[in-house]
C-alpha cells in the first residue's frame, strides 16, 4: 500500500501531501517538493506545514474526517503566493490518512484586491466634487442667499465639478465598453491618416489656448488599418491632449504617422503612431505604471487639468483590443513619446 499511495500522489498534477495516522508524511508528489522543500516523507506535518491555520484543519479532518478548505501563504521575496489547500480525509491501510491539495489562486486574490482598490478609488474620485456641490448649495440656500456675486462664483464652481463627475462617469462607461469588447477584434478598414489629420484639427483651438504649437506629417494619401473607428479616435485624442495639457507653453506637440513596415513585436507588416512632446518629461519609475487606472504623476496637476486618471488605461485597452503595442518613452527634460503600434492585418 506504501507505494501505492505514493505513484497515486505523484499521478496528482498539484503540490499533493498524503499524511499517515502516525501524523507524518507518508507521501509528497514533485510539485509539493518543489513548494515545501525536499526530505517530506517521514517527517512530522507540523515541521512540513507550520501554519496555524492550516495545521488546525488537518488535526480537525483526522479527528472528525470531515474535508475542510483553508489557505497556505508563501513568498519568493519577489511576489506572495496564496494556495487554497484541499484537506480531505484518505485511509491508508484502513487508519485514517489526510491528503492535502495545494491550488494557486493568487490570480484570484490580485483581481479582488484590483476589484475593491478600483471601488475605492472611483468612490474617492466621486466624493470629492460632491462634497464641494453639497456645501455650495448649502451655502446658496443660506448665507449667500442673496449675495449675487457670491451665487455667481459657486456656480461657477458647481458646474466645474459636475463637468468633473460627468467625464469621470463617461470615462468609466468607456473603459467599462472597451474592456467587454477586448476579446472582440475590430476588421473594419480606418483611414488613420485622415483620422490623425480631423483630430488634429478639432484639438487645434485647444493647443492655441495652451500656447503649444501642433506638428503632424499625417500624409494626405489614406493609410488603412482595422479597426474600430471610435476607439482609434479616442486613443488618439487622449494622447495629443495630454501633450498639449502637460507640455507648458511654448511646448511642441509632434505626431507622426510612419510608412507601413514589417514590426517584429506585431510580427508582421504595422504602422507607428507617435506623439512627442517637449515638455518637462517623466521620472521612469513611473512609466510602468502610467496605464493603471486613477494613476497619477502629478495629483494636483492633472484634476486641475480636469484629467480623470482613465485616459491611459483606456488607451492601453483599445490597442490590446486592436492586437497592437504601446511603449512610452521619457525622461526628465527630455520630453515624452506615446508610440502605438498596429497592425495592418486582421
Amino acid at each position: 500500500m506504501q507505494t501505492d499511495s505514493r505513484h497515486v500522489v505523484a499521478a496528482v498534477p498539484l503540490p499533493a501531501i498524503l499524511i499517515r495516522w502516525d501524523e507524518r508524511v507518508e507521501a509528497a508528489n514533485a510539485e509539493a517538493k518543489s513548494l515545501l522543500g525536499e526530505g517530506l516523507e517521514e517527517r512530522h506535518f507540523i515541521t512540513a506545514l507550520r501554519q496555524p491555520s492550516l495545521l488546525d484543519a488537518i488535526e480537525g479532518t483526522f479527528r472528525d474526517a470531515s474535508p475542510r478548505l483553508t489557505r497556505y501563504l508563501t513568498s519568493d521575496g519577489r511576489q506572495d503566493t496564496t494556495y487554497e489547500v484541499s484537506v480531505r480525509p484518505l485511509p491508508i491501510e484502513g487508519k485514517p490518512g489526510v491528503l492535502l491539495t495545494f491550488t494557486d489562486i493568487t490570480h484570484l486574490e490580485q483581481a479582488g484586491q484590483m476589484r475593491r482598490d478600483f471601488v475605492a478609488n472611483v468612490s474617492h474620485e466621486l466624493r470629492t466634487p460632491l462634497t464641494a456641490l453639497l456645501g455650495f448649495i448649502e451655502t446658496l440656500r443660506g448665507p449667500a442667499r442673496d449675495d449675487a456675486g457670491a451665487r455667481d462664483r459657486f456656480l461657477g464652481i458647481m458646474e466645474d465639478e459636475a463637468g468633473r463627475m460627468e467625464r469621470l462617469v463617461g470615462d468609466l462607461l468607456s473603459l467599462s465598453r472597451v474592456e467587454a469588447e477586448e476579446r472582440v477584434r475590430p476588421t473594419e478598414p480606418v483611414d488613420l491618416a485622415g483620422l490623425v489629420r480631423s483630430v488634429i484639427r478639432g484639438l487645434a483651438p485647444l493647443a492655441n489656448d495652451a500656447g503649444v504649437t501642433l506638428v503632424t506629417d499625417a500624409a494626405e494619401a489614406a493609410l488603412e488599418v482595422p479597426g474600430d473607428p471610435d476607439q482609434l479616435r479616442q486613443v488618439v485624442v487622449n494622447l495629443i491632449e495630454n501633450g498639449v495639457k502637460y507640455s507648458g507653453r511654448g511646448a511642441e506637440v509632434r505626431v507622426h504617422l510612419a510608412e507601413p513596415a514589417y514590426q517584429p513585436r506585431l510580427r508582421g507588416e504595422g504602422v507607428e503612431l507617435s506623439v512627442t512632446d517637449t515638455g518637462p518629461g517623466i521620472n521612469p519609475i513611473h512609466i510602468p505604471r502610467l496605464t493603471e487606472r486613477f494613476y497619477r504623476v502629478d495629483n494636483h496637476r492633472s484634476r486641475e487639468m480636469g484629467g480623470t486618471g482613465l485616459g491611459l488605461a483606456i488607451v492601453k485597452h483599445i490597442v490590446n483590443r486592436h492586437r497592437g503595442r504601446l511603449k512610452i518613452e521619457s525622461a526628465p527634460g527630455k520630453g515624452t513619446t506615446f508610440r502605438v503600434l498596429l497592425p495592418r492585418e486582421v
